[in-house]
């Protein structure tokens, strides 16, 4: 379904936005940008076009034509509703006609042009052949700090995304977890991300016992039991932008080696947490939370990134990891996440959302980090 990003912003905005992004492509060398349906056109023009029709629909942004979208006609009357309509050429197309030809009258053929990474293949190609002088580039690897800086209210938006999250973990906490299964949980997880104003709920992770020590588990049919701990990682989005926490709790008193591994985790997430700030590397947030757990001899269990950036969508740059050395910047929101996974017995991750300060770092989670005993 069309319409317009739920986002309280106006057309000056997304012009904004698209003449930045029109600058920063030069500065990459780059002769425009190409923008698919996705998080990119959402966050450049505040429309939202259908992600799976197979007619073409592009952003075409150029120094030369200024903002144009080519847009199938029959969906033309909805991107017209867009917030960013106003300052865009809306270029229309019906079933019969080449839209092809249509945006290749825009570009410079012989031009390199950055498009969007979910593109479809058959729409990039049917550009090469109707243009065979062109090349491109995936706007991750190509602008991959485009979307990473966010202005205040974007930053709002997060923050009230992040108070939502914690608003469901303080009232998850609350159930029953023992003798139901991990779909359950998950499930009540889900409704309470709705209840608190989230309109897309895209993932409830709830791994019990040694499903704990699979990151990405999806929750199934495995009874929770007494003993059990049990990693929370969940989120979706809220007004169009994204929230993301994990919390690990026990259901029943821990062993003294779970509590300790439980601690060890929030020490990494601390010490994560306390490196970030304007200038440091992105691998550097990583590095300071893998030393602590590396130093306590498990270093060999911590197995993905520290964190990954959020906005308009759960997961895009910037990404904390080792060999990633992007400078941190005023306004950029990532995940902190560090987290141990022992195969076969538990696992423990606690996450926060952050976001780069002035001199330093605010967290956009602030639920307690200890370990929480449910029943």
């Amino acid at each position: 379904m069309s319409g317009t990003a739920p986002a309280p912003f106006s057309a000056d905005d997304y012009q904004a936005r698209m003449e930045r992004a029109v600058r920063a492509a030069g500065d990459a060398g780059l002769a425009g940008l190409l923008v698919a349906p996705g998080p990119d056109m959402v966050w450049l023009t505040g429309y939202s076009p259908p992600a799976d029709t197979e007619r073409l629909t592009l952003l075409v942004l150029t120094e030369d034509h200024g903002p144009v979208l080519v847009v199938p006609a029959l969906e033309a009357a909805d991107a017209a509703k867009a917030t960013g309509a106003p300052v865009m050429t809306l270029r229309d197309w019906t079933d019969g006609q080449d839209p092809y030809a249509a945006t290749a009258a825009l570009l410079d053929d012989g031009g390199r042009f950055g498009i969007s990474d979910n593109a479809w293949a058959m729409h990039l190609l049917a550009l090469q052949r109707t243009l065979p002088g062109t090349s491109y580039a995936s706007l991750t690897d190509a602008l991959p700090m485009l979307r990473a800086v966010k202005d205040k209210a974007e930053l709002e938006l997060l923050a009230a995304a992040g108070a939502a999250a914690d608003a469901a973990f303080e009232e998850i906490r609350t159930v029953p977890f023992g003798g139901r299964r991990e779909s359950e949980v998950a499930a009540d997880l889900a409704e309470l991300l709705r209840r608190f104003g989230h309109s897309q709920v895209d993932f409830t992770i709830v791994a019990s016992g040694p499903n704990g020590a699979d990151p990405h588990h999806e929750a199934g049919d495995r009874v929770i039991e007494r003993g059990d701990m049990v990693v929370l990682d969940f989120g979706g989005l809220k007004d169009g932008y994204g929230s993301d926490t994990s919390r690990t709790v026990h259901v029943g008193p821990p062993t003294d080696e779970e509590r300790r591994v439980h601690d060890l985790v929030r020490a990494a997430q601390e010490a994560g947490y306390r490196a970030v700030r304007p200038g440091v590397a992105c691998q550097d947030v990583d590095r300071a939370a893998r030393a602590v757990i590396a130093e306590a001899g498990y270093g060999e269990h911590f197995i993905h990134r520290t964190g990954h950036g959020i906005g308009v969508t759960t997961h895009e740059p910037p990404y904390m990891i080792e060999g990633e050395e992007q400078p941190l910047v005023p306004g950029m929101c990532f995940s902190v996440e560090p987290g141990v996974y022992l195969p076969g017995r538990f696992g423990v991750r606690i996450e926060d959302i952050v976001t780069v300060t002035e001199d330093g770092a605010r967290r956009l989670n602030d639920t307690t980090r200890e370990m929480v005993l449910v029943d």
